[in-house]
């Protein structure tokens, strides 16, 4: 019996368009639960589908000092997050949640 063959799900293969970039981050936003790691792993998966080099010069930052910000395994800084979110070309919102009564 042939063995299977597998390998490791890279999302930033699939993730192709501005759209589809903007909906993997807002699901991930949703699901983050409070961990910023979670987001940063989550832009980082965007900038590598964009190009990690192309994402660290429009942000203004070294290509390894990205990869460090975004390996899920730290917290970056606000100002670091709003600069990729920028150089990814998207944009945080804010909505108001109803608190159920």
């Amino acid at each position: 019996m042939e063995k299977t063959k597998t390998s490791k799900y890279d999302v930033s293969e699939h993730l192709r368009t501005p759209e589809e970039m903007a909906a993997y981050l807002e699901a991930c936003l949703e699901e983050a639960n409070g961990d910023a790691a979670f987001i940063a792993k989550a832009l980082g998966d965007i900038a590598r589908a964009k190009g990690m080099s192309q994402v660290a010069r429009e942000a203004g930052l070294s290509r390894e000092s990205l990869y460090k910000a975004l390996s899920g395994e730290r917290t970056p800084g606000f100002d670091t997050i709003l600069k990729v979110i920028g150089a990814l070309g998207l944009r945080l919102h804010a909505e108001a949640v109803r608190a159920n009564t």
